[in-house]
């Protein structure tokens, strides 16, 4: 077996808004035009968005079983500048801003906002990378 991720599925409450927000907040680009769920390619592993009732049929347990994970998405991009950015955007499209961005410990610099439904992700630039 080769070791990867091939896919990361959220569960969201309203897939019309939620799949708006990463088209508008974070400008990625929708890669299927099925109605029951939306597929965003990111780099060598696709981001889908998936409505919770339907994911948890899906799984075969109770939609109230339902919980976020204690995780974070991140994404990298090339500067500073660009981190200030990408979380401007999102916020603008609806994001709740979680921690501003700002100079991390571990050298880079970065900052956190929450989707639409609540998942964090942390936009990030890492000179290591």
């Amino acid at each position: 077996m080769e070791p990867r991720i091939s896919i990361i599925t959220l569960a969201v409450a309203d897939l019309e808004k939620a799949t708006a927000f990463y088209q508008q907040g974070l400008s990625l680009e929708r890669v299927n035009d099925m109605e029951a769920i939306s597929l965003f390619k990111m780099g060598g592993t696709i981001l889908g968005l998936y409505p919770r009732d339907k994911l948890a049929e899906d799984i075969g347990i109770p939609d109230g079983e339902i919980n976020f994970p204690s995780m974070t998405l991140a994404h990298n991009v090339e500067s500073p500048e660009a981190v200030d950015a990408l979380i401007a955007v999102a916020v603008a499209a609806g994001a709740t801003l979680v921690k501003p961005a700002h100079k991390a410990f571990w050298g880079g610099y970065s900052g956190y906002f929450s989707d639409l439904d609540g998942h964090f992700w942390e936009i990030a630039w890492n000179p290591l990378l």
